[in-house]
């Protein structure tokens, strides 16, 4: 399939300059179908970012992964399928969502392959058959072939590896049948004589009778794409989306510590944890750890209707890559991956229209109690911050979501961190994609339509405060 660096014109849906479509977000150059990021990696200096994909139509089905790179985290070029289901192979119904690793220096694609329709899926692998990653050929023999004996499970899906104190471990997502639904998280041993080897079964890394685990991770029927991220003194972050009756829902996170048990390990919490971002279209993230920093990216899906996105000519696409790690009060930090400032042009003045994509970064100081500053989008959408009170709120109040999703979605969403008399909000809006954070503590990823048009403005609009404000456009 032909390569395309973005941005990029597709001729399945408006053309790039267009804001009803993201121009700088990774998805694919085709149009169609994206939803859960998988298998980020560094090699032979690209990042390569997969993802779930149906090549066929705007809507999910037929999952493959599709692939792009990228040198630096902001100039991506798509490459097409990587992985595609095989006839005759366990993943024949469907590649879905996974992880990779590099043994041997060899990259290698770990997933889910789907043979049956009730959600239950085997653990591939999958190998590079050229050196740019472009193709991945699924390995015959799955490492794990289902769940293990006597489990009633409605889900068991979402491998991810990672390593501790010196072997290798891998976590699979899971709901249980029986009785009340039970989230789960499994936990596998991978052999010393190699990844290829069958994965030894070492019982649940946590379930959702742990009383922290109830209080942020919960309700959920199933706890897909567990990821495992190290953090400071030991720590761990743990990050589970929340799956119920079918609808992916949130994404949530719990910090605590690894303990062995028995042939396994178990995670405890150690009381930390809250949701990965407040918006309501982030879902699924997944992580590469780096010696310096942990970078995660989510899936963003849709606030308009099926309908509407067949329309269009797509659906879904992943978020900016953000840099997860510990404040040094202990708390979670999130932030833009700091090469996100390559994408800054030209700078924005206060009477400047909107362009398609751009940059807002308001520097906040209380000078009275209870302040709230607020940066308008046009006349669609608005975004408070107050800083005593610790929220973030966004307010879409002026482009009300027309999806058919079983939640309904109220005009305002608001995630709450702690108090403070200051900080800084950043917003990087690409058409219809606004994530903002709010003083590296509160994350929020909404997808509007139509994307906000018109001027932009910062203002005081509740007591007292001292506002710099600076932006850019996302040429």
């Amino acid at each position: 399939m032909p390569h395309a660096t973005y941005p990029v014109a597709r001729s399945a849906e408006p053309a790039a300059a267009d804001r009803s479509a993201p121009r700088h977000h990774v998805r694919p150059a085709g149009g169609n179908w994206c939803n859960d990021p998988n298998g980020p990696l560094f090699h032979d200096g690209r990042y390569h970012l997969f993802f779930q994909h149906n090549p066929h139509a705007a809507v999910w089905g037929d999952i493959h992964w599709g692939h792009a790179s990228s040198p630096d985290l902001v100039h991506w070029t798509d490459h097409g399928i990587a992985l595609a289901p095989s006839p005759g192979l366990p993943d024949r119904l469907g590649a879905w969502s996974g992880c990779s690793v590099v043994e041997h220096g060899v990259p290698t694609a770990v997933y889910t392959g789907m043979d049956r329709h009730d959600g239950i899926g085997s653990v591939m692998l999958a190998r590079p058959v050229d050196p740019a990653l472009n193709r991945l050929r699924a390995l015959h023999r799955p490492v794990v072939d289902g769940p293990p004996p006597g489990a009633d499970l409605i889900a068991f899906r979402d491998p991810y590896v990672f390593t501790h104190e010196g072997s290798c471990w891998a976590l699979l997502g899971a709901g249980h049948r029986s009785g009340a639904p039970r989230p789960d998280v499994f936990v596998y041993r991978i052999p010393e004589g190699g990844i290829d080897e069958p994965w030894q079964y070492a019982g649940s890394l946590l379930d959702a009778g742990h009383s922290v685990a109830a209080r942020y991770a919960t309700p959920a029927e199933a706890w897909e794409c567990p990821a495992l991220v190290p953090l400071r003194g030991g720590r761990w972050l743990l990050i589970l989306s929340l799956w119920i009756g079918g609808v992916t829902y949130t994404a949530a996170y719990l910090t605590g510590a690894l303990r062995r048990h028995g042939e396994g390990l178990r995670f405890a919490p150690d009381g930390g944890g809250g949701l990965l971002d407040h918006g309501r279209d982030f879902y699924a993230p997944t992580a590469l750890v780096e010696s310096d920093r942990t970078l995660v990216w989510g899936w963003s899906w849709e606030s308009r209707t099926e309908a509407e996105s067949v329309a269009a000519g797509w659906a879904g696409c992943l978020t900016y890559p953000r840099e997860l790690g510990l404040h040094p009060d202990g708390t979670v930090r999130h932030a833009f991956a700091r090469e996100l400032t390559g994408l800054r042009g030209r700078k924005l003045g206060a009477a400047d229209p909107l362009p398609a994509a751009y940059e807002v970064q308001a520097d906040v100081r209380v000078q009275a109690p209870d302040a709230e500053v607020t940066v308008r989008l046009g006349n669609a959408v608005a975004l408070r911050v107050n800083p005593m009170r610790g929220t973030l709120t966004l307010d879409r109040a002026g482009a009300s979501a027309s999806t058919d999703r079983p939640y309904t979605r109220t005009a305002t969403v608001t995630g709450a961190g702690p108090a403070s008399t200051g900080g800084r909000l950043r917003l990087l809006v690409d058409g219809p994609i606004i994530e903002a954070i709010w003083d590296e503590r509160v994350a929020l990823t909404e997808k509007v339509y139509p994307a906000p048009e018109g001027e932009w403005a910062a203002e005081v609009t509740q007591s007292a405060a001292e506002v710099t404000v600076r932006a850019w456009e996302h040429p």
